[in-house]
């Protein structure tokens, strides 16, 4: 069950910023993008480009997932 999550842009820039400095994603992180992603009416074009970003990331191996 989704609850609502909508997340404030800033908040998203900040973590996305941290975890390309880090190269590190959290599982939290991980979720918390993905449904972010699934409640598509609550993201803006800037928030969806960032969280993008931080997907294509992981697909090329940029990032690591950690717990």
């Amino acid at each position: 069950m989704l609850t609502d999550t909508h997340i404030p842009e800033s908040t998203i820039e900040q973590i996305v910023k941290r975890i390309f400095k880090t190269r590190q994603i959290t599982r939290a992180d991980q979720q918390m993008f993905m449904s972010a992603l699934l409640a598509k009416d609550s993201l803006s074009r800037s928030d969806r480009s960032h969280i993008d970003r931080v997907f294509e990331g992981l697909r090329r191996g940029l990032l690591r997932v950690v717990d």
